[in-house]
């Protein structure tokens, strides 16, 4: 009992002071099913990270319905369920056994993540919705309300918060062990799909209409592919805007394009910010500032870096949270490792601005990081690189490093300052069978156990705050961001990208 009161207590710590949608006690779920009871499921998207999410609800209760836009994933996923339904759109299949189901399982392109959670929410429906939560900011902020109105149990499936070793960071944090964080640097290795100008080429009509263009004739025939049999196209589009077919958008190289997908950020900073943010407890940024490749309209850049402040919160202090992602001219854009030289230059794969390079945002001299290293010297023995992915957390006493995605493993620097220490008693509860349990956490909370930690009152917030990073790279200047009321205050030209237009027949 005490370590569920714990549990309960960190959920209402880790929303946003004064937005007041969590309660301490938890949530009083609607229909919630008794423990020795099989939870039936739905399944959208049963293809990718699809196939592993139906596979883990599977074995936690009944598969009854499976739904896919592509007729050979559908069928294939159908083989492991022989006795499910199976649909290509989400909309008529919650129509017609919604009455069937207990919850839904997420799993699309991010663009349909929203339509699909809210329409299985407002039937009254559990949702585990695939990181990122949404596509854009205000449908993170709907996800939220919508959950807390429906007193639904939710999860996002951003699998590190199941694991002990993100949760054992929090607490280290949250003890002080490196005293008051002032900066977060957090970096990825995406993208690893097709994007920027190079990807627009891949297309077939914007490679005719490119052709036309430098022979200067006028575009005729352009080269477009039907869809294949098997993938239904206008259900892939859903709410974005109407397009021709091209294989390049399906299954995976979705995530590129701005109708569809995220980008890097959206694809990764659910995994690799989460620790941070949970820790720090941060809620609404108040400023965005971005640097990036040029901006075209058809996909996300080739690199960006991005800086979001956070004010105080109670005892903790104003929080810079970095961003780097992608590639600038052959070199990662990454974080600082070591003092700048002499000669000015700074070591550790720092990305260069190139040309057409928008915004600022980028690591001063002066930042938290660059005075520990003057201070401490390089952060990594000489030699040794950054990982892939991963995060710092600078304190007041010293560093955390995560070197993955997940936040689940950490060194805490200066080494040898920290060597023999044990941290703080154990609050927060343990799962440890990462991405399997979080599906079963979600279940537990299904069948009136306490809210997932990763629910969508925690998991919308830092969905919607990385989200904000997007809008800042397409406006193209520092964002000061009114979260209470969901506005950029001195960019109205924001406004489409916070909440963009759907395509009709897909409102939410």
């Amino acid at each position: 009992m005490e370590q569920q009161n714990n549990r309960r207590e960190f959920l209402k710590d880790t929303t946003l002071a004064g937005v007041g949608f969590w309660v301490a006690g938890g949530l009083a779920l609607t229909e919630s099913r008794a423990a020795n009871e099989k939870v039936n499921f739905a399944c959208i998207g049963v293809g990718g990270k699809g196939d592993s999410d139906t596979s883990h609800v599977g074995q936690l209760g009944n598969v009854v319905a499976l739904c896919d836009i592509d007729d050979n994933t559908l069928n294939r996923k159908a083989e492991q369920f022989p006795k499910a339904k199976k649909y290509n759109d989400f909309r008529k299949m919650l129509d017609e056994i919604g009455k069937e189901i207990d919850a839904v399982t997420v799993s699309t392109p991010d663009h349909t993540h929203a339509p699909a959670s809210v329409m299985a929410m407002k039937m009254g429906k559990h949702v585990y919705c695939q990181k990122p939560l949404t596509h854009s900011v205000y449908e993170a902020r709907l996800m939220r309300e919508t959950a807390q109105r429906q007193k639904v149990a939710t999860q996002m499936g951003n699998q590190g918060t199941a694991s002990n070793g993100l949760r054992r960071a929090v607490e280290i944090i949250q003890a002080g062990a490196i005293g008051p964080v002032h900066e977060v640097h957090v970096w990825t290795n995406r993208p690893i799909w097709p994007q920027g100008p190079e990807a627009i080429l891949k297309v077939g009509a914007a490679r005719s209409a490119a052709l036309a263009a430098l022979h200067g004739t006028a575009p005729s025939n352009l080269h477009t592919a039907a869809p294949p049999s098997h993938v239904h196209w206008d259900l892939f589009l859903g709410p974005a805007p109407a397009r021709p077919y091209d294989p390049i958008y399906h299954p995976f190289n979705w995530r590129g394009w701005w109708d569809f997908g995220t980008g890097a950020l959206g694809d990764m900073a659910c995994h690799t910010a989460n620790m941070a943010f949970m820790a720090l407890k941060l809620g609404y940024p108040t400023s965005i500032e971005a640097q990036s490749d040029e901006i075209n309209q058809e996909t996300y850049p080739m690199w960006a870096r991005i800086a979001f402040d956070f004010p105080s919160r109670g005892e903790m202090p104003p929080v810079r949270l970095y961003w780097y992602e992608g590639n600038n001219r052959g070199r990662r854009v990454l974080p600082p490792i070591e003092a700048p030289s002499a000669g000015g230059r700074r070591g550790g794969g720092q990305g260069r601005q190139g040309r057409g390079g928008r915004g600022q945002g980028q690591v001063g001299g002066d930042s938290h990081l660059a005075r520990w290293l003057q201070q401490n010297g390089r952060l990594l023995p000489l030699g040794q690189s950054l990982s892939d992915s991963g995060s710092l957390l600078v304190g007041e006493k010293g560093i955390l490093f995560s070197p993955n995605d997940y936040g689940q493993s950490y060194t805490l620097l200066p080494e040898k300052e920290f060597a023999g220490y044990k941290g703080p008693p154990e609050t927060l509860p343990r799962n440890g069978k990462d991405d399997p349990g979080q599906k079963a956490e979600w279940v537990a909370a299904i069948k009136g156990g306490p809210p997932a930690l990763s629910n969508f009152n925690y998991a919308a917030l830092l969905t919607e705050t990385i989200l904000l990073g997007n809008v800042a790279m397409r406006v193209g200047k520092k964002l000061e961001w009114d979260g209470p009321s969901m506005r950029v205050k001195n960019a109205p030209e924001a406004e489409k990208y916070i909440k963009p237009e759907f395509r009709q027949g897909w409102t939410l």
